[in-house]
């Protein structure tokens, strides 16, 4: 069942215009307020993702680190222009860099629902990495995606962690 909402989801987000995204940049950037100096979860786009990165401009960044399947993700402070090392799924990391942990996360994803319950790639990283996270300290999940990425239910499972928040070019869904 979420291998074939992951297609659709995928064929979805593929025919959107990324021009958009700069709309949903500045809503993302409201939504997150004054970081107070606690670096920001980003990712690095992969394919058609929106891109997170011109709404934290100012703002201290770090990105995710794989560090193995069944693992939780790690973070590391990055600034524009840093080196980047290939990692896995065909995502890039910080050769070097603090290790952090953050309490704002701006997360990837398929597709959403108006729960904010996400659908991801099927690793299962940021629901673990949620859950370790939220353990340690208060944290902000802000899924970041395109309107057309919304469907009416996202399947679940009981290891899936809902975001806090979800923002779009169009509007900001809360979880309430």
């Amino acid at each position: 069942m979420k291998s074939a909402a992951r297609q659709l989801a995928r064929e979805r987000r593929d025919g959107t215009d990324s021009g958009l995204g700069l709309r949903a940049a500045e809503r993302l950037r409201a939504e997150i307020g004054a970081p107070n100096g606690h670096p920001i979860a980003a990712y690095l786009p992969i394919g058609s993702e929106i891109d997170p990165l011109p709404a934290l401009r100012g703002w201290p960044v770090c990105l995710p680190v794989v560090e193995g399947r069944g693992q939780p993700l790690r973070f590391r402070l990055w600034e524009e222009g840093a080196p980047l090392a290939p990692g896995p799924f065909g995502t890039r990391h910080p050769e070097r860099g603090v290790w952090v942990q953050p309490r704002y996360l701006v997360v990837p994803l398929l597709a959403f629902d108006r729960r904010c319950m996400r659908l991801g790639y099927g690793g299962g990283f940021y629901d673990r990495t949620l859950a370790m996270l939220r353990a340690l300290h208060p944290v902000r999940a802000i899924g970041f995606a395109f309107a057309v990425q919304e469907v009416p239910v996202v399947p679940v499972e009981d290891t899936d962690a809902p975001l806090d928040a979800v923002v779009t070019e169009h509007e900001t869904f809360r979880r309430r």
